[in-house]
């Protein structure tokens, strides 16, 4: 971790202990070298500091362009290396720097369900997680996160001191994916694309707030 990152990861550690009285279960199935996507559901803001923080590594995140409007927020995002993307949540720009970090053995946190829960409930996979992946090569640790849509979910305006807990899954490759994606037609591609976010999203519903 840089200094910079490691002093918001220990603040983030110390919030989530204190206010919202976290869990976090399995963390040792993250990897703490190579490249790695974790791949959790997404219900609340507080999500991927959630999912980072549960992990001894650092972990680059996405975040709208617009935020980095903002002189002195922009400064710390940039000093936690967070991949900007465009307010139209367009895929060019943030998956061409998410696969750079992960040709340089990064880890990073992308969604599947490409945004927030309004109910709280899983959503449907979209591909475009699945295209990260075979891109990449790298593998996938998903994960779910449990309780931050109660505590602050897109009808909070500020967060609210109810229990939140994070799981982190296998890891899962898709050799056999890749391979069939790297010789077939643009169309077929497109359905391996979403296969694979299915395939995910279908881990992250199977994990349950326990060890196992």
């Amino acid at each position: 971790m840089t200094f910079a990152y490691w002093c918001g990861w220990r603040s983030f550690r110390a919030i989530f202990a204190s206010y919202f009285r976290w869990r976090v279960y399995n963390p040792e199935r993250v990897p703490l070298t190579g490249p790695i996507i974790l791949a959790p559901n997404h219900a609340s803001y507080i999500d991927p500091p959630l999912v980072g923080a549960g992990v001894r590594r650092q972990i680059s995140f996405l975040a709208r362009d617009n935020i980095f409007h903002v002189p002195i927020l922009a400064a710390v995002l940039r000093s936690w290396e967070v991949v900007p993307v465009d307010r139209d949540g367009g895929t060019g720009r943030g998956l061409k720097e998410s696969l750079q970090r992960l040709e340089k053995g990064g880890a990073i946190i992308l969604f599947p369900e490409g945004t927030r829960s309004r109910n709280g409930e899983l959503n449907p996979a979209r591909s475009g997680i699945g295209l990260a992946v075979i891109k990449s090569g790298a593998s996938v640790v998903p994960a779910r996160v449990f309780g931050t849509h109660e505590a602050y979910g897109p009808h909070h305006r500020v967060p609210r001191p109810r229990r939140v807990a994070v799981k982190y899954g296998r890891s899962m490759t898709f050799e056999a994916s890749r391979s069939e994606a790297a010789a077939c037609s643009k169309q077929r591609a497109k359905e391996i694309y979403q296969q694979v976010a299915d395939e995910i999203m279908r881990e992250i519903a199977k994990l349950e707030a326990r060890e196992d």
